[in-house]
């Protein structure tokens, strides 16, 4: 067996991804070159191979850099699943060895791996402090609605009261997108990407990615971006004015996208990545939504702790203080050029 190592991805490496069960549409190379499109980010392909030149594996890593955090290769960053998709331990091993040999010619401080399953014989530290938050949905949104509780039901019908305008669409949606995102995002203290990354999401992903756009008397007041991956739809990235969440029209959003997944025969509906009691964590529970664990593996120094690139870093938590007092138009100026190095 060998391990390709190249800047584009190598032949049979989409096809490769369709057959794989673990696969993402994040894994596939027009989604892997996201970084590359919207930051210039280098970007990796590993593929493993056997001795018939047959493609048996398969890791993409995006390197990142800051005067905070280091010098690090993520699989992937800026969304929740990536990682490595091989036929059997030994290849997936063989891979993570590769990306820890490709770290050191870099003189990267770690190698990040977000996987949504363990991989046997994988012997690497892993963080296990994230889930994804994932409904089962039924056939009909009647079934669905017979599951949620009297209270999450009024909440829906309060904000469909407001007379909600709901749009669907692709990436020609993106500019009315992005300002309610943004000033979600600021709000946060959470540095936004680009404009031009969600166009290019929606570029690289195609018809894998939907836009919804929620408009109260014309007024754009909610937003989302979901993502098809096999029989489940995702949402990595969403927000709601504090208007639509003061009137229940954020619910009648989510309600709004459950309905869209079970149109489209989903099969699941995945709201994302949580921490385990947090505040989001209690949102998407509340709609029935099941903890699935996150594997996120490690290569690391001899000696060196798992990083903390999130809220529990001080550093962080202190640079999410200050950006909620820089004003609005400076933050969505800045932050783009901060965010491409967060993974």
């Amino acid at each position: 067996m060998g391990i390709e190592v190249t800047s584009g991805a190598p032949a049979g490496w989409d096809a490769y991804v369709e057959r794989h069960s673990l696969a993402t549409a994040y894994h596939r190379a027009s989604a892997v070159n996201l970084g590359a499109r919207a930051f210039g980010l280098r970007t990796t392909f590993l593929a493993a191979r056997s001795a018939s030149a047959q493609l048996v594996g398969v890791l993409p890593l995006v390197e990142q850099s800051s005067t905070l955090f280091g010098r690090f290769l993520v699989s992937l960053p800026f969304v929740t699943y990536g990682g490595i998709l091989a036929d059997d331990p030994s290849v997936a091993q063989a891979l993570a060895a590769r990306a820890a040999a490709l770290a050191r010619e870099r003189r990267a401080d770690h190698v990040e791996l977000r996987h949504a399953a363990p991989l046997a014989g994988l012997d690497l530290p892993e963080r296990l402090d994230k889930v994804s938050m994932v409904l089962p949905l039924p056939g009909s949104e009647e079934a669905l609605a017979k599951r949620l509780g009297s209270k999450l039901r009024s909440q829906i019908r309060r904000g469909g009261r407001e007379g909600l305008e709901i749009t669907w669409g692709r990436g020609e949606l993106v500019g009315e997108f992005y300002p309610v995102f943004a000033a979600s995002m600021h709000q946060l203290g959470t540095p936004v990407y680009s404009r031009r990354f969600f166009h290019s999401v929606c570029e690289a992903l195609g018809e894998f990615a939907s836009v919804l756009i929620v408009r109260i008397r014309g007024k754009v007041h909610g937003a989302a971006i979901l993502v098809r991956h096999g029989q489940a739809l995702e949402v990595p990235w969403a927000a709601a004015s504090p208007e639509a969440k003061s009137l229940s029209a954020n619910m009648s959003m989510y309600w709004e996208m459950l309905r869209f997944a079970i149109s489209r025969g989903a099969e699941a509906f995945d709201f994302g990545r949580s921490t385990i009691d947090s505040g989001t964590y209690r949102f998407k529970a509340q709609w029935g939504a099941e903890p699935r664990q996150l594997h996120w593996h490690y290569w690391l120094p001899v000696g060196a702790p798992i990083p903390k690139l999130n809220q529990s870093n001080p550093k962080y938590a202190r640079a999410a203080a200050l950006w909620r007092r820089m004003p609005l138009w400076c933050a969505n100026l800045v932050g783009p050029f901060v965010v491409r190095n967060l993974p």
